[in-house]
């Protein structure tokens, strides 16, 4: 287990989300898939927000979609404060869509993207720190971006997030190849300190944010069951120095990952 009790460093992901075109669908694939729970959601005021727990804490929530992006899970960063961090990603060439804005006293949030579109969130935490867990089954245990021009991204990433960063390496892995790791700056970059990472890819990225990867303990099984419940997979079970690994779609097309733990 791995209770969360402390904020998140600056540039590492403390929460993910998912917008749905159905909520309720959602709460069904997700609670048999991950065994989560959900709370009554909350109203107009905060966009019908329902948290999703494991084992009672907080891992992650559901959303009505909006506008026309599609499903998606979108990953939220940790920052010491999201106005500054939102003017960073101007000038460094992305763009802010939302926000920032304060959700009462819990968190003040900005949805941006990269010079290249992709869209992710900043999270300054007010009393809500995000994750309760991570890195155990049906938690959140890893996230990187696939892109087709590996330095405009790092360029972009390690300004904004001042992130200390390095290639993983080959070795054994080879199905690594490629992987650079970003740390929280003042980190010395590797598997044990990473946040999140990219990889390069030769081909369209199966979608427009970070990849977000949940914890299980059994892949094939887990695999199988979101077959049962209407998903797909988009990438079969590979071996990668963080574990195997499979891309699956959920029964209303956002795309996430799930990783062995």
């Amino acid at each position: 287990m791995a209770p969360v009790r402390s904020a998140f460093p600056e540039g590492a992901p403390c929460w993910a989300d998912v917008q749905l075109p159905d909520v309720e669908t959602g709460k069904r694939f997700y609670g048999d898939l991950f065994g989560w729970t959900f709370d009554e959601g909350a109203g107009a005021e905060r966009g019908y927000y329902t948290a999703a727990y494991s084992a009672d804490r907080a891992v992650a929530a559901l959303a009505p979609l909006f506008g026309d992006a599609g499903p998606a899970w979108t990953v939220h960063v940790a920052v010491r404060d999201a106005y500054v961090t939102a003017a960073r990603v101007t000038r460094s060439g992305g763009r802010v869509v939302t926000g920032p804005l304060s959700v009462g006293t819990a968190a003040t949030m900005a949805l941006v993207t990269d010079r290249d579109g992709v869209v992710l969130g900043l999270w300054q935490a007010g009393s809500d720190l995000g994750f309760e867990a991570t890195g155990e089954p049906g938690t959140f245990c890893w996230t990187e971006l696939l892109t087709r021009d590996p330095a405009r991204a790092d360029a972009f990433y390690e300004t904004v997030f001042a992130y200390a960063s390095g290639d993983a390496g080959t070795g054994a892995d080879a199905a690594d190849d490629g992987l650079r790791l970003w740390a929280p700056v003042g980190a010395v970059p590797s598997r044990a300190t990473a946040v999140a990472g990219r990889r390069p890819s030769l081909d369209a990225p199966l979608t427009g944010r970070f990849l977000v990867h949940f914890g299980t303990a059994e892949l094939e099984a887990t695999t199988a069951d979101a077959l049962r419940l209407g998903g797909a997979v988009k990438v079969a079970a590979h071996p990668t120095g963080y574990g195997r690994v499979a891309v699956l779609a959920d029964d209303q097309g956002a795309l996430f990952a799930v990783r062995e733990v």
